[in-house]
């Protein structure tokens, strides 16, 4: 075990954990930030995607002590009060059905946007095909990325 300092959603953190333990269950088990989900455990399906620094990472096999001094942000993070463009956007275009993915997807859109205020289709979708949605909504999520680039948020 060891103390490690985070920085969480502009939160300072101390934890006393195992230094591998992904940082997915530190935040999950010890920070009950349970917004990030699980999937796969390999960094395979992107359900796990966080934020390090503007960065997207895969949180479940992203082993706590290498966040060092770096910043992280959860969907939580993202908008307490969903007034995210990203956010937003996903609520108008109906992006969600069985919402499990979701907060990878808003997380790993949000990284994009932030690279590439302005995205293509192609890079919407070379960007979006690494985080898998079992439900098929890659249109409408496509769409909601668009929306947002451009604030046609209602």
């Amino acid at each position: 075990m060891a103390k490690i300092n985070l920085t969480v959603n502009d939160k300072n953190y101390t934890v006393d954990v195992d230094p591998k333990t992904p940082l997915l269950w530190v935040l999950r088990d010890n920070l009950g930030l349970t917004g990030t989900k699980y999937s796969c455990g390999k960094a395979l399906c992107g359900a796990c995607t966080v934020h390090l620094d503007g960065k997207a990472v895969r949180s479940c096999t992203f082993p706590v002590s290498a966040v060092g001094s770096a910043s992280i942000t959860t969907i939580e993070g993202l908008s307490s009060d969903l007034k995210h463009p990203l956010q937003k956007a996903w609520i108008q275009e109906e992006v969600s059905q069985c919402g499990y993915c979701q907060p990878g997807q808003i997380m790993t859109a949000a990284a994009l946007l932030a690279n590439k205020p302005n995205p293509s289709d192609e890079d919407i979708d070379e960007t979006m095909s690494s985080v898998l949605c079992r439900c098929g909504t890659y249109q409408r999520i496509r769409r909601a990325i668009h929306v947002a680039a451009e604030g046609g948020v209602r």
